[in-house]
């Protein structure tokens, strides 16, 4: 891991100190306008509670962080550390995945109680000296949570979805989208040759982003928007979801076991489609991209649209020389927008929706997991998942960069998952 800039006493923590409180607020500002049921329930094996992501996250910066760095530290509940550790088997038993819904009480309003209680002694602790490897600890922990902040907001999407009455999230009045685009994608070419990918500036990065590496690369084409809806149901029409001849045979099983006939939360009215969002069920925007499409899902319709999807190296290789600008949580939106008209080179290469690649999650060269627990964070997961890249609507803009590798297993849907197309030149 690597630290923007040192953490000394000449500065008491400035940096890491506001970083961390500004993660901690938006975190709680993301929870506000849950009730304790809302906060509880768990929709499905995959899903946990918005109740256990702000806990967990607590959790990870007391074990972590004040237990062994802080003197005379009280922990707020020793079961905690079974309730809402995740899967760091070095550290001890824990709560099943699956059963995390159980978890009726302690209360939300304890929960936030243990956080202000981790978040006081987290104040004493960065107006110290820190040493390197604790600052990068706190600020691993700072990325962290911001990636359950969007897995909060898509496991409440999840459970809001099986709620008869629909609830919004947020408020679901007009949002204004500016002049769209809706003609048919650019191909921007480029040529092959060795590109350098990978995590090697100043910055922070999670460890599977590096070390940074060279990769050769063929020539390849890059559409310049992502997939819209508008095109999926096209594929939709032609019987993308009938022809076996589309799809790889897990995929095939996957789609009849499941019985997918349109990406999730998609449902047929008499007025066309409509898809439960974040702020309630909405009509379909033919131009938004499509989302919430499993990895099988997406090469189907790359295989009928007779291209493919991008490696992740064609991807960063493309984003190199795009501005890191989309459609993020801080946007307020919550849901993937359409191509903006006027605007050259490729876009929406950042936000709206994380794109599958068609790389399987796998280590780059020279990749040694840390040491201690916090070296189970990405490497255990290398097997039998593949990359997204990009970020979604519910990303924080602060939390991404080109290098930044995403992963899910192929039939996943409930992210805010979508695709750019890609072909050989």
């Amino acid at each position: 891991m690597r630290v923007s800039k040192p953490h000394g006493s000449l500065e008491r923590n400035a940096a890491l100190r506001a970083l961390y409180q500004s993660v901690r607020a938006a975190s709680g500002r993301l929870g506000a306008p849950l009730s304790d049921a809302d906060a509880t329930v768990q929709s499905m094996p995959d899903a946990s509670p918005a109740k256990w992501h702000l806990a967990h996250t607590t959790w990870f910066f007391e074990r972590m962080v004040l237990e062994p760095h802080l003197p005379g530290y009280r922990v707020f509940d020793a079961q905690f550390n079974f309730l809402f550790n995740s899967y760091y088997e070095s550290i001890g038993a824990r709560q099943p995945r699956p059963r995390r819904g159980m978890i009726t009480r302690p209360s939300l309003e304890t929960i936030h109680a243990y956080r202000e209680h981790v978040d006081g002694a987290m104040a004493r602790l960065l107006h110290d000296d820190l040493a390197p490897a604790v600052a990068e600890l706190i600020e691993l922990g700072c990325n962290h949570e911001q990636q359950h902040q969007e897995l909060l907001l898509t496991d409440i999407l999840h459970l809001f979805a099986q709620n008869p009455l629909r609830p919004a999230y947020k408020d679901p009045g007009p949002i204004a989208v500016g002049d769209t685009d809706s003609a048919p994608p650019a191909y921007r070419r480029f040529d092959g040759g060795v590109a350098e990918i990978g995590h090697g500036g100043a910055g922070f990065a999670f460890d599977c982003e590096g070390p940074r590496h060279r990769a050769l690369i063929e020539p390849y084409q890059l559409a310049d928007r992502l997939v819209t809806n508008a095109e999926w149901l096209e594929f939709m029409a032609d019987g993308g979801y009938r022809n076996p001849l589309l799809w790889l045979s897990a995929g095939w099983t996957t789609a009849q076991s499941e019985g997918w006939t349109a990406p999730l939360y998609w449902e047929e009215r008499t007025d066309g489609f409509w898809s439960m969002t974040l702020r309630g069920a909405q009509p379909i925007d033919p131009a938004a991209p499509v989302t919430h499409v499993s990895y099988f899902e997406a090469d189907a319709f790359a295989t009928w649209a007779q291209r493919r999807l991008p490696t992740e190296v064609e991807w960063e290789h493309a984003a190199l020389g795009e501005p890191l600008r989309g459609n993020f949580v801080d946007s307020g939106r919550l849901r993937p927008a359409p191509a903006q008209a006027g605007r050259a080179g490729l876009r929406q290469m950042y936000g709206d929706v994380w794109e599958w690649t068609r790389s399987a999650f796998a280590p780059y060269p020279r990749f040694k997991p840390a040491e201690g627990a916090v070296g189970e964070y990405t490497g255990k997961f290398m097997c039998g998942q593949f990359v997204l890249r990009g970020g979604s609507c519910v990303t924080p803009m602060s939390h991404i960069r080109p290098a930044y590798r995403n992963f899910f297993p192929p039939d996943a849907r409930w992210q805010f998952s979508g695709l750019r197309l890609a072909g050989d030149a």
